[in-house]
């Protein structure tokens, strides 16, 4: 085997072996408007997911609903929230409860969000960090240490919003793969459905927000 062939042929491989890692998105699930993906995650066996959806609201409306804890009970499944520290309007850290079926134990995790908009674009970002060691464990729950998590809402025409919600979250515990794969999918796809509901409540109509433009 020749230098060259040799070193064509382990170049060809380890393309190969990258694009295996990187595979796409792949659809799981369409139903009422809400799209939702997986996609392997590195090493883990726990699928990464993506939810994409369009919605009516404003830019504001939208950043309302997410920034807005107290609330997140009301549309985001199974999952109770409690504001620890507010740094300012778009930058805040919180505690979330998360309810799993018996016989599983229910799991808690910190997150700090930042909301943040391109000023060219007017595209929404979200990231949310997650912090398992900014408070100490929780008596009967079993604490995520590992979770990523990012929305982003697009603005289109006629007050319509392109929103791509995308997460990596491990549960810990025992809990079978399998079974979290599986469970990946209702979960979202409840959250989204309730969200568009949330959007059309009075409290979220007509707001305006100082570090948000609209148009």
């Amino acid at each position: 085997m020749s230098g060259l062939f040799f070193i064509q042929t382990i170049l060809f491989i380890h393309a190969a072996l990258l694009s295996s890692a990187q595979e796409d998105w792949k659809l799981k699930l369409e139903k009422e408007e809400i799209k939702i993906y997986t996609k392997p995650c590195g090493d883990s066996k726990i699928r990464s997911l993506k939810v994409v959806c369009t919605v009516k609201a404003t830019l504001s409306q939208m950043a309302a609903v997410l920034l807005d804890i107290k609330s997140q009970d009301e549309w985001f499944y199974h999952t109770k929230s409690v504001l620890l520290k507010e740094i300012s309007p778009y930058e805040l850290y919180y505690h979330s409860e998360l309810s799993f079926p018996f016989p599983f134990s229910n799991r808690d995790f910190i997150e700090h969000i930042v909301l943040s908009q391109n000023a060219v674009t007017r595209v929404v970002t979200m990231t949310v960090q997650n912090l398992p060691e900014f408070i100490p464990p929780q008596k009967d729950f079993v604490r995520v240490l590992h979770s990523e998590c990012k929305w982003v809402v697009t603005p289109l025409a006629n007050k319509t919003l392109h929103v791509e919600f995308t997460l990596f979250a491990d549960p810990a515990g025992s809990i079978p793969v399998w079974l979290v794969n599986a469970m990946s999918y209702y979960g979202p796809f409840e959250t989204f459905k309730k969200l568009k509901n949330q959007l059309l409540k009075p409290e979220y109509q007509d707001i305006s927000l100082a570090f948000i433009r609209n148009e």
